[in-house]
Parts: C-alpha cells; sequence; structure tokens
C-alpha cells in the first residue's frame, strides 16, 4: 500500500509561493486528471470506513464535493454539503472559524442530516483543522452522530488533528 500511496504523492504537484511567499501549495489538480489516480484515492478513502456505518457523507466546499460524492456513491450514503454563507436556499445553521488572517463561516441546512444519522465529514485538506472543527460543530448542531473525518492531505507540521480529537475516526491518506 505505501508504493500505492508514493504514487498518488507523486501526482499532487507543488506550487511553491503560492498563494503567497513561504506557502508551498499541494495542488490535486494534477491528480484528480488522471482517471487511475482519482480511483486510487476514492476507493483508498472507502476502504478506511468500510466497516463504519455511515448514513451521509459531509462534503466542505468546493474540494470537499470532489470526494464526497464519489465516496457517498460507493459507501451507499447520502450527499449533504457544507458551503459558504449565503449559498443554502432553506433554513441554515451557521459556524464561524478562525483564518489566519480574520474570520469565516460554513453552512448546513437545519434539515440536513436526521437525528442521530451517522454523518462522515469529507475535505481534500487538513491544514490547521479551522474549518475541519466547524464542520464538525455543525453536523452535532443538526442532532447527527458525527462518526469521523476523511482527507486525502494532511499537513503534520500544522497540527490541525489536534482540533479534531474525539469527532470520530480521522483518516488522511497523504501526509506532508
Amino acid at each position: 500500500m505505501t508504493e500505492v500511496i508514493a504514487d498518488v504523492k507523486n501526482k499532487i504537484r507543488d506550487v511553491v509561493d503560492f498563494p503567497k511567499k513561504g506557502i508551498i501549495f499541494r495542488d490535486i489538480t494534477t491528480a484528480l486528471k488522471d482517471a487511475e489516480t482519482l480511483k486510487i484515492m476514492i476507493d483508498y478513502l472507502c476502504e478506511q470506513y468500510k466497516d463504519v456505518k455511515i448514513d451521509y457523507i459531509a462534503g466542505i466546499e468546493s474540494r470537499g464535493f470532489i470526494f464526497g460524492m464519489p465516496m457517498a456513491y460507493k459507501l451507499n450514503a447520502g450527499f449533504v454539503p457544507i458551503r459558504k454563507p449565503n449559498k443554502l436556499p432553506a433554513e441554515t445553521y451557521s459556524q464561524e472559524y478562525e483564518l489566519e488572517y480574520g474570520t469565516d463561516k460554513i453552512e448546513v441546512h437545519k434539515d440536513a442530516f436526521p437525528e442521530g444519522a451517522n454523518v462522515l465529514i469529507v475535505d481534500d485538506l487538513l491544514a490547521t483543522g479551522g474549518t475541519a472543527e466547524a464542520a464538525c460543530k455543525l453536523v452535532k448542531k443538526t442532532g447527527a452522530n458525527l462518526v469521523g473525518i476523511a482527507f486525502l492531505i494532511e499537513l503534520c507540521d500544522l497540527n490541525g488533528r489536534e482540533k479534531l480529537d474525539g469527532n470520530g475516526k480521522i483518516v488522511s491518506m497523504l501526509k506532508y
């Protein structure tokens, strides 16, 4: 499996000094455009949760949608988007979170999940953990049961995983 993970990691393009000087941006578009690599990424993440009862995948805008939809299909679960403000048409819960410079927020429909439903959150990247932590709080506000969080990439030096303790099974395929 480590060889497969290394092959996927080799498909991720490093863009130096983007979006600002000193940052190495992990560009997944080079991996997404390769059909076999995309299949490997989706299959890997689904395999990690094959023994977990999942009723819904909650994908965080926007790259969580990319991985969340096919995972929902493969895991026979529904899909619910967690969106940026003012993108959802019905009544929502909102959750603010800290950014490097200021705050932002995400939202989910209040009726997104039935009470007690098992929800897996999916996003492409775990960095500082702020967005994922906010998504966890949103899922819990609905009365659903959070069973875990799946990421394609984890930037380990930023310690985002520490903010997510107690939120079920946390998986990241690629660690930098």
